[in-house]
């Protein structure tokens, strides 16, 4: 099965965890030696946050803030892709073309953002639908999807299942700014309605999960 991996910046580097790090390219080696091809997307959590802070005090534009934000996220992707040695690419994929010649190699891709104007999520998509992927699955800082967003509303409900359609509905943010922190940004749910690879959003807190997920069994919420 042909896999994308996306690991949350809010599981990894919220505070930055490389024991965490280091279970996940354990999952990573597992997914591997069953046959499967991998491609694995980092986001940069609160230290791209804090860098696109200093760079809204330096009064530069979105663009420029989006810039720094996809520099951390590749400093994470650099640290995973040593920790998985030979499996992985030589260097950290940056563009859709790297990461689709990368998986033709029989490694396993590494990436953090691509370009200002999209966070690691709709590169998570994007790259899905350039190497026809059978599964997206994303580590997250919640359990699945919810109908409210459960830090702001107690009575939240997790959503076992949901259509691409549903999936614009349930969520606040309905267009990019740089730093947004939902399960799935606004543009990567629109590229989802478009290519409708099947998604499974999990807690990524236990890496476990992921392998769960690709399993089969009933675990977070499955977008299809």
């Amino acid at each position: 099965m042909r896999i994308v991996i996306r690991i949350g910046g809010s599981v990894v580097a919220n505070p930055i965890n490389t024991d965490l790090m280091a279970k996940y390219a354990d999952v990573i080696k597992v997914l591997k030696m069953q046959g499967h091809e991998v491609v694995v997307i980092l986001g940069g959590g609160s230290l791209a946050r804090e860098f696109i802070g200093l760079a809204k005090k330096l009064e530069l534009d979105m663009n420029a803030q989006d810039e720094v934000a996809i520099s951390c996220s590749r400093l994470f992707a650099q640290l995973f892709l040593k920790k998985l040695g030979d499996i992985a690419c030589g260097k950290v994929a940056v563009s859709l073309d790297e990461a689709e010649q990368c998986l033709g190699e029989g490694k396993v891709v590494v990436m953090g953002g691509l370009k200002p104007g999209i966070t690691t999520d709709t590169v998570a998509t994007l790259v899905a639908e350039r190497v026809h992927a059978d599964l997206l699955v994303k580590g997250t800082d919640q359990e699945g999807v919810y109908n409210k967003d459960p830090r702001k509303h107690p009575d939240a409900v997790k959503l076992d299942r949901l259509t691409f359609d549903e999936l614009a509905g349930v969520f606040e943010q309905n267009e990019h700014k740089a730093g947004i922190h939902q399960i799935l940004d606004p543009e990567a749910v629109k590229v989802l309605r478009i290519n409708r690879v099947k998604t499974i959003i999990v807690s990524g807190f236990k890496p476990q999960n992921m392998l769960a997920a690709i399993a089969g069994e009933n675990v977070g919420t499955v977008i299809s």
